[in-house]
Protein backbone atom coordinates (compact mmCIF):
# COMPACT_ATOMS: atom_id res chain seq x y z
CA UNK A 1 0.00 0.00 0.00
CA UNK A 2 1.47 3.40 -1.12
CA UNK A 3 0.56 6.21 1.56
CA UNK A 4 -1.20 9.44 -1.01
CA UNK A 5 1.58 12.29 -0.97
CA UNK A 6 0.29 15.94 -1.14
CA UNK A 7 -0.49 16.81 -4.77
CA UNK A 8 2.78 18.41 -6.15
CA UNK A 9 4.70 15.15 -4.70
CA UNK A 10 2.19 12.59 -6.70
CA UNK A 11 1.70 14.50 -9.47
CA UNK A 12 5.35 15.15 -10.14
CA UNK A 13 5.97 11.32 -9.66
CA UNK A 14 3.10 9.23 -11.64
CA UNK A 15 2.98 11.98 -14.34
CA UNK A 16 -0.79 12.47 -14.05
CA UNK A 17 -3.39 11.44 -11.78
CA UNK A 18 -6.82 10.90 -12.34
CA UNK A 19 -10.21 10.29 -10.41
CA UNK A 20 -12.12 7.60 -11.57
CA UNK A 21 -15.87 6.88 -10.96
CA UNK A 22 -16.12 3.45 -11.74
CA UNK A 23 -19.85 2.83 -10.96
CA UNK A 24 -20.81 5.93 -12.78
CA UNK A 25 -18.22 5.65 -15.97
CA UNK A 26 -17.12 9.14 -14.78
CA UNK A 27 -13.50 10.37 -14.75
CA UNK A 28 -11.63 13.86 -14.54
CA UNK A 29 -7.97 15.21 -14.42
CA UNK A 30 -6.81 16.51 -11.01
CA UNK A 31 -5.30 20.00 -11.63
CA UNK A 32 -2.04 20.56 -10.53
CA UNK A 33 -3.61 22.78 -7.75
CA UNK A 34 -6.06 20.26 -5.93
CA UNK A 35 -4.42 18.51 -2.77
CA UNK A 36 -4.98 14.94 -3.41
CA UNK A 37 -6.13 14.47 0.26
CA UNK A 38 -8.37 16.72 0.39
CA UNK A 39 -10.37 15.40 -2.92
CA UNK A 40 -9.77 11.87 -1.17
CA UNK A 41 -11.81 13.34 2.16
CA UNK A 42 -15.06 13.81 -0.26
CA UNK A 43 -15.36 10.16 -0.90
CA UNK A 44 -18.07 8.66 0.44
CA UNK A 45 -17.36 5.78 2.92
CA UNK A 46 -17.81 2.55 0.98
CA UNK A 47 -17.55 3.59 -2.89
CA UNK A 48 -15.27 2.56 -5.26
CA UNK A 49 -13.61 5.96 -6.34
CA UNK A 50 -9.83 5.82 -7.25
CA UNK A 51 -6.63 7.55 -8.44
CA UNK A 52 -4.80 5.96 -11.49
CA UNK A 53 -1.89 7.21 -13.21
CA UNK A 54 -2.20 8.61 -16.52
CA UNK A 55 -0.30 10.51 -19.04
CA UNK A 56 -2.26 12.72 -20.56
CA UNK A 57 -1.22 15.52 -23.23
CA UNK A 58 -3.84 17.75 -24.04
CA UNK A 59 -3.75 18.76 -20.41
CA UNK A 60 -2.42 22.01 -21.26
CA UNK A 61 -2.95 22.23 -24.76
CA UNK A 62 -5.29 25.17 -24.76
CA UNK A 63 -1.91 27.21 -23.81
CA UNK A 64 -0.16 25.72 -26.53
CA UNK A 65 -1.78 24.79 -29.79
CA UNK A 66 -3.69 27.13 -31.95
CA UNK A 67 -6.45 28.79 -30.10
CA UNK A 68 -8.72 27.87 -33.17
CA UNK A 69 -8.47 24.13 -32.62
CA UNK A 70 -9.45 24.71 -29.02
CA UNK A 71 -12.25 27.53 -29.73
CA UNK A 72 -14.18 26.95 -32.81
CA UNK A 73 -14.97 30.72 -34.43
CA UNK A 74 -18.68 28.91 -34.44
CA UNK A 75 -18.93 28.57 -30.69
CA UNK A 76 -17.32 32.11 -29.36
CA UNK A 77 -20.06 34.68 -28.90
CA UNK A 78 -18.23 37.53 -29.57
CA UNK A 79 -16.04 37.08 -32.44
CA UNK A 80 -18.49 38.88 -34.50
CA UNK A 81 -18.36 42.43 -31.88
CA UNK A 82 -14.56 41.73 -32.35
CA UNK A 83 -14.87 41.28 -36.16
CA UNK A 84 -16.12 44.82 -36.54
CA UNK A 85 -13.90 46.28 -33.86
CA UNK A 86 -10.95 45.16 -36.69
CA UNK A 87 -10.08 42.44 -34.17
CA UNK A 88 -9.47 38.62 -35.77
CA UNK A 89 -10.64 35.24 -33.69
CA UNK A 90 -6.99 34.30 -33.20
CA UNK A 91 -6.42 37.82 -31.60
CA UNK A 92 -9.49 37.71 -29.41
CA UNK A 93 -8.81 33.82 -28.37
CA UNK A 94 -5.00 34.86 -27.46
CA UNK A 95 -5.93 37.79 -25.44
CA UNK A 96 -8.39 36.24 -22.92
CA UNK A 97 -6.00 33.15 -22.86
CA UNK A 98 -3.18 35.83 -21.77
CA UNK A 99 -5.23 37.38 -19.53
CA UNK A 100 -6.81 34.01 -17.81
CA UNK A 101 -10.35 34.61 -19.41
CA UNK A 102 -12.62 33.48 -21.94
CA UNK A 103 -15.21 34.49 -24.15
CA UNK A 104 -18.53 33.01 -23.68
CA UNK A 105 -19.05 29.60 -25.15
CA UNK A 106 -22.37 28.82 -27.09
CA UNK A 107 -23.96 25.73 -28.89
CA UNK A 108 -26.18 23.04 -28.98
CA UNK A 109 -25.64 20.38 -26.44
CA UNK A 110 -27.98 17.04 -25.47
CA UNK A 111 -29.28 17.45 -21.73
CA UNK A 112 -30.50 14.56 -19.80
CA UNK A 113 -31.49 14.94 -15.97
CA UNK A 114 -31.52 12.10 -13.84
CA UNK A 115 -35.28 10.67 -13.59
CA UNK A 116 -35.59 11.75 -16.88
CA UNK A 117 -35.47 8.78 -19.49
CA UNK A 118 -35.15 11.04 -22.88
CA UNK A 119 -32.06 13.38 -24.06
CA UNK A 120 -33.51 16.91 -25.26
CA UNK A 121 -31.42 19.22 -27.62
CA UNK A 122 -30.85 22.60 -26.30
CA UNK A 123 -28.89 25.85 -26.90
CA UNK A 124 -26.60 26.47 -24.35
CA UNK A 125 -24.46 29.49 -23.18
CA UNK A 126 -21.35 29.37 -21.01
CA UNK A 127 -20.94 33.11 -19.41
CA UNK A 128 -19.09 33.91 -15.66
CA UNK A 129 -22.44 33.60 -14.44
CA UNK A 130 -23.29 29.96 -14.91
CA UNK A 131 -24.19 27.89 -17.71
CA UNK A 132 -27.52 28.79 -19.22
CA UNK A 133 -29.71 26.77 -22.35
CA UNK A 134 -32.71 28.71 -24.20
CA UNK A 135 -36.13 27.63 -23.60
CA UNK A 136 -36.88 28.99 -27.49
CA UNK A 137 -34.33 28.46 -30.01
CA UNK A 138 -30.95 30.20 -30.04
CA UNK A 139 -32.53 33.37 -28.32
CA UNK A 140 -30.74 34.61 -25.89
CA UNK A 141 -32.80 36.99 -24.35
CA UNK A 142 -32.97 36.63 -20.73
CA UNK A 143 -36.98 35.45 -20.59
CA UNK A 144 -35.67 32.48 -22.68
CA UNK A 145 -32.37 31.54 -20.48
CA UNK A 146 -33.49 29.14 -18.20
CA UNK A 147 -29.98 28.80 -15.57
CA UNK A 148 -28.99 25.38 -15.42
CA UNK A 149 -25.15 24.75 -13.53
CA UNK A 150 -23.50 27.18 -11.03
CA UNK A 151 -19.98 26.84 -12.43
CA UNK A 152 -17.96 27.29 -9.26
CA UNK A 153 -19.78 25.18 -7.19
CA UNK A 154 -19.76 21.80 -9.68
CA UNK A 155 -16.72 19.88 -11.02
CA UNK A 156 -16.74 18.10 -14.39
CA UNK A 157 -16.18 14.72 -15.38
CA UNK A 158 -15.86 12.80 -18.98
CA UNK A 159 -18.82 10.51 -19.30
CA UNK A 160 -16.05 7.27 -20.43
CA UNK A 161 -19.14 4.59 -21.20
CA UNK A 162 -21.86 6.99 -22.18
CA UNK A 163 -23.74 4.89 -24.88
CA UNK A 164 -23.87 1.96 -22.45
CA UNK A 165 -24.37 3.69 -19.00
CA UNK A 166 -26.68 6.38 -20.18
CA UNK A 167 -27.83 5.61 -23.69
CA UNK A 168 -26.14 9.01 -24.90
CA UNK A 169 -26.62 10.05 -28.68
CA UNK A 170 -22.82 9.75 -29.13
CA UNK A 171 -19.70 8.88 -27.48
CA UNK A 172 -18.84 12.48 -26.40
CA UNK A 173 -20.48 13.08 -23.42
CA UNK A 174 -19.62 15.15 -20.13
CA UNK A 175 -21.18 15.46 -16.71
CA UNK A 176 -21.14 17.99 -14.03
CA UNK A 177 -21.65 16.97 -10.64
CA UNK A 178 -22.25 19.93 -7.96
CA UNK A 179 -19.71 19.62 -4.67
CA UNK A 180 -23.05 19.00 -2.80
CA UNK A 181 -23.86 15.38 -4.45
CA UNK A 182 -21.51 13.52 -2.59
CA UNK A 183 -22.45 9.99 -3.44
CA UNK A 184 -25.02 9.05 -6.04
CA UNK A 185 -26.68 10.33 -9.51
CA UNK A 186 -28.62 13.12 -7.42
CA UNK A 187 -28.13 16.18 -8.65
CA UNK A 188 -26.02 15.06 -11.87
CA UNK A 189 -26.50 17.10 -14.98
CA UNK A 190 -25.46 14.77 -18.12
CA UNK A 191 -24.77 16.37 -21.26
CA UNK A 192 -23.73 14.96 -24.64
CA UNK A 193 -21.81 16.65 -27.91
CA UNK A 194 -21.83 15.92 -31.60
CA UNK A 195 -18.28 15.67 -31.84
CA UNK A 196 -14.81 15.53 -30.09
CA UNK A 197 -13.76 19.03 -31.09
CA UNK A 198 -17.06 20.78 -29.22
CA UNK A 199 -16.76 18.73 -26.45
CA UNK A 200 -13.07 20.27 -25.82
CA UNK A 201 -14.59 23.15 -26.40
CA UNK A 202 -16.52 22.80 -23.25
CA UNK A 203 -14.48 21.19 -20.85
CA UNK A 204 -11.18 23.42 -21.75
CA UNK A 205 -14.07 26.77 -21.43
CA UNK A 206 -15.55 24.92 -18.15
CA UNK A 207 -11.95 24.65 -16.59
CA UNK A 208 -10.83 28.76 -17.27
CA UNK A 209 -14.13 29.86 -16.23
CA UNK A 210 -13.51 27.78 -12.81
CA UNK A 211 -9.85 28.64 -12.00
CA UNK A 212 -8.79 31.49 -14.15
CA UNK A 213 -5.44 32.65 -13.81
CA UNK A 214 -4.45 30.05 -11.42
CA UNK A 215 -4.75 27.20 -14.33
CA UNK A 216 -2.23 29.26 -16.46
CA UNK A 217 -0.10 29.05 -13.50
CA UNK A 218 -0.20 25.39 -13.24
CA UNK A 219 0.90 25.35 -17.03
CA UNK A 220 3.84 27.94 -16.71
CA UNK A 221 4.95 25.62 -13.47
CA UNK A 222 4.72 22.44 -15.23
CA UNK A 223 6.59 23.64 -18.08
CA UNK A 224 9.36 24.47 -15.24
CA UNK A 225 9.18 21.18 -13.76
CA UNK A 226 9.84 19.83 -17.07
CA UNK A 227 12.64 21.22 -17.84
CA UNK A 228 14.43 20.55 -14.63
CA UNK A 229 16.82 17.15 -14.53
CA UNK A 230 14.93 13.46 -13.71
CA UNK A 231 15.61 12.95 -9.72
CA UNK A 232 15.44 9.42 -11.02
CA UNK A 233 14.49 7.08 -14.31
CA UNK A 234 16.57 6.44 -17.47
CA UNK A 235 17.07 8.69 -20.20
CA UNK A 236 14.92 8.14 -23.61
CA UNK A 237 16.74 5.95 -25.68
CA UNK A 238 14.57 9.32 -28.72
CA UNK A 239 14.16 12.20 -27.94
CA UNK A 240 12.62 14.03 -31.33
CA UNK A 241 11.80 18.26 -31.67
CA UNK A 242 10.60 19.78 -34.47
CA UNK A 243 12.15 22.73 -33.71
CA UNK A 244 15.92 20.70 -33.99
CA UNK A 245 15.08 18.75 -36.31
CA UNK A 246 16.36 19.65 -40.07
CA UNK A 247 17.18 17.70 -43.41
CA UNK A 248 21.27 17.54 -43.80
CA UNK A 249 23.68 16.74 -46.52
CA UNK A 250 26.64 15.28 -45.05
CA UNK A 251 28.42 14.17 -48.34
CA UNK A 252 31.10 17.33 -48.60
CA UNK A 253 33.58 17.74 -46.69
CA UNK A 254 30.89 19.85 -44.34
CA UNK A 255 27.43 19.53 -43.61
CA UNK A 256 24.63 21.72 -45.71
CA UNK A 257 21.50 22.10 -44.58
CA UNK A 258 18.86 21.19 -47.45
CA UNK A 259 16.57 23.83 -48.10
CA UNK A 260 14.32 22.13 -51.51
CA UNK A 261 11.43 20.05 -49.91
CA UNK A 262 11.75 17.66 -53.23
CA UNK A 263 15.54 17.38 -52.47
CA UNK A 264 14.85 16.60 -48.60
CA UNK A 265 12.22 13.52 -49.53
CA UNK A 266 14.56 12.25 -51.88
CA UNK A 267 17.46 12.01 -49.25
CA UNK A 268 15.18 10.62 -46.62
CA UNK A 269 14.12 8.12 -49.16
CA UNK A 270 17.60 7.41 -49.72
CA UNK A 271 18.03 7.01 -46.19
CA UNK A 272 15.29 4.70 -45.75
CA UNK A 273 16.67 2.32 -48.09
CA UNK A 274 20.07 2.79 -46.55
CA UNK A 275 18.57 1.28 -43.01
CA UNK A 276 17.22 -1.79 -45.16
CA UNK A 277 20.75 -2.73 -46.05
CA UNK A 278 21.74 -1.96 -42.10
CA UNK A 279 19.25 -4.59 -41.29
CA UNK A 280 20.98 -7.28 -42.46
CA UNK A 281 23.01 -7.47 -39.34
CA UNK A 282 19.78 -7.85 -36.82
CA UNK A 283 18.73 -11.18 -38.95
CA UNK A 284 22.55 -12.37 -38.50
CA UNK A 285 21.12 -15.33 -35.83
CA UNK A 286 21.96 -18.81 -35.02
CA UNK A 287 20.19 -21.33 -36.65
CA UNK A 288 17.77 -22.01 -33.88
CA UNK A 289 16.17 -18.68 -34.34
CA UNK A 290 15.78 -18.73 -38.78
CA UNK A 291 12.12 -20.60 -37.82
CA UNK A 292 10.93 -17.45 -36.02
CA UNK A 293 12.71 -14.51 -37.85
CA UNK A 294 14.13 -12.05 -35.48
CA UNK A 295 12.33 -8.91 -37.39
CA UNK A 296 9.02 -10.59 -36.73
CA UNK A 297 8.68 -10.15 -32.82
CA UNK A 298 11.44 -6.95 -31.98
CA UNK A 299 8.21 -4.53 -31.81
CA UNK A 300 6.63 -6.60 -29.22
CA UNK A 301 8.82 -5.03 -26.43
CA UNK A 302 8.41 -1.33 -27.65
CA UNK A 303 6.21 0.84 -25.46
CA UNK A 304 4.07 2.27 -28.73
CA UNK A 305 3.14 -1.10 -29.28
CA UNK A 306 -0.01 -2.50 -27.77
CA UNK A 307 -0.54 -5.83 -29.60
CA UNK A 308 -4.55 -7.49 -30.20
CA UNK A 309 -6.64 -4.55 -29.14
CA UNK A 310 -9.74 -3.83 -30.71
CA UNK A 311 -10.40 -0.79 -32.78
CA UNK A 312 -12.94 0.97 -30.24
CA UNK A 313 -10.35 0.21 -27.12
CA UNK A 314 -7.74 2.10 -29.23
CA UNK A 315 -10.04 5.26 -29.91
CA UNK A 316 -10.85 5.20 -25.99
CA UNK A 317 -6.72 4.92 -25.05
CA UNK A 318 -6.07 7.34 -27.36
CA UNK A 319 -8.68 9.74 -26.30
CA UNK A 320 -7.73 9.53 -22.80
CA UNK A 321 -4.25 10.42 -23.35
CA UNK A 322 -5.05 13.50 -24.93
CA UNK A 323 -6.34 14.28 -28.56
CA UNK A 324 -3.17 16.25 -29.80
CA UNK A 325 -1.26 16.04 -33.12
CA UNK A 326 1.03 13.18 -33.51
CA UNK A 327 -0.16 10.75 -30.73
CA UNK A 328 0.30 6.98 -31.66
CA UNK A 329 0.32 3.10 -31.29
CA UNK A 330 0.58 0.09 -33.18
CA UNK A 331 -1.85 -2.88 -32.99
CA UNK A 332 -2.01 -5.39 -34.75
CA UNK A 333 -5.38 -5.87 -37.19
CA UNK A 334 -8.25 -7.26 -36.95
CA UNK A 335 -9.29 -7.97 -40.01
CA UNK A 336 -5.94 -8.76 -41.76
CA UNK A 337 -4.18 -11.31 -39.20
CA UNK A 338 -0.79 -10.73 -40.76
CA UNK A 339 -1.12 -7.09 -41.52
CA UNK A 340 -0.51 -4.70 -38.41
CA UNK A 341 -2.33 -0.34 -38.04
CA UNK A 342 -1.12 2.77 -37.15
CA UNK A 343 -3.28 4.42 -35.78
CA UNK A 344 -3.27 8.22 -34.56
CA UNK A 345 -4.19 11.58 -33.93
CA UNK A 346 -4.79 14.44 -35.85
CA UNK A 347 -6.99 17.24 -36.11
CA UNK A 348 -9.09 15.72 -32.73
CA UNK A 349 -9.47 12.57 -34.42
CA UNK A 350 -8.38 9.18 -34.74
CA UNK A 351 -6.98 7.91 -37.88
CA UNK A 352 -5.77 4.28 -39.08
CA UNK A 353 -3.33 3.24 -41.22
CA UNK A 354 -2.46 -0.30 -42.35
CA UNK A 355 0.42 -1.65 -42.49
CA UNK A 356 0.91 -4.82 -44.72
CA UNK A 357 4.02 -7.32 -44.68
CA UNK A 358 5.33 -7.76 -48.20
CA UNK A 359 8.48 -9.98 -50.03
CA UNK A 360 11.30 -8.41 -52.21
CA UNK A 361 13.97 -10.82 -53.23
CA UNK A 362 12.95 -13.71 -49.93
CA UNK A 363 13.37 -11.23 -47.57
CA UNK A 364 9.98 -9.44 -45.76
CA UNK A 365 9.39 -5.45 -45.57
CA UNK A 366 6.46 -3.45 -44.34
CA UNK A 367 4.59 -0.59 -46.13
CA UNK A 368 1.42 1.68 -45.32
CA UNK A 369 1.88 2.95 -49.36
CA UNK A 370 1.52 -0.46 -51.39
CA UNK A 371 5.29 -1.09 -51.18
CA UNK A 372 6.53 1.76 -52.43
CA UNK A 373 7.92 3.00 -49.31
CA UNK A 374 9.36 -0.42 -47.76
CA UNK A 375 10.75 -0.61 -44.00
CA UNK A 376 12.44 -4.36 -42.56
CA UNK A 377 10.71 -3.71 -39.62
CA UNK A 378 8.06 -1.87 -37.45
CA UNK A 379 10.82 0.16 -35.21
CA UNK A 380 12.33 1.20 -38.90
CA UNK A 381 8.87 2.48 -40.15
CA UNK A 382 8.23 4.22 -36.85
CA UNK A 383 11.43 5.91 -36.53
CA UNK A 384 11.42 7.17 -39.93
CA UNK A 385 8.05 8.52 -38.97
CA UNK A 386 9.55 10.28 -36.14
CA UNK A 387 11.42 12.32 -38.64
CA UNK A 388 9.36 12.44 -41.69
CA UNK A 389 6.06 12.86 -42.16
CA UNK A 390 5.96 10.05 -45.55
CA UNK A 391 2.22 9.30 -45.97
CA UNK A 392 0.68 10.76 -42.90
CA UNK A 393 -0.74 13.97 -42.29
CA UNK A 394 1.89 14.43 -39.34
CA UNK A 395 4.51 13.01 -37.58
CA UNK A 396 4.72 10.84 -35.24
CA UNK A 397 5.46 12.60 -32.30
CA UNK A 398 4.16 10.67 -28.13
CA UNK A 399 3.63 7.11 -28.15
CA UNK A 400 0.26 6.11 -26.64
CA UNK A 401 1.04 4.28 -23.07
CA UNK A 402 -0.46 0.41 -22.85
CA UNK A 403 -2.74 1.42 -19.10
CA UNK A 404 -6.24 -0.50 -18.01
CA UNK A 405 -8.68 0.09 -20.45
Amino acid sequence: VIPLPESKMFRDWGKLVCFILPLFSLERILEDHESVVEVQATWPVGGDSRFVFRKNYAKYELFKSSPQSIFPEVMVSRCQDAANKGMSHLELIQNVLNSGSCPEIQGFLHLKEVGRKAWKRFYFSLRRSGLYYSTKGMSKDPRHLQYCVDINESVIYYISQGKKQYHTPTEYGFCIKPHKARSGLKGLKLFCCEDEQSRTCWMAAFRLFKYGIQLYRNYQQCQTRQKEPAWFGTVPLRSVSDNTLVAMDFSGCTGRVIENPNEALTVALEEARAWRKKTSQRYSLPTAFQSCPFGAAIHKMQPWFHGHISREDTQRLIIQQGLVDGLFLVRESQRNPKGFVLSLSHTQKVKHYLILPCEEEGRLYYTMDDGQTRFADLIQLVEFHQINRGILPCKLKHYCMCVAL
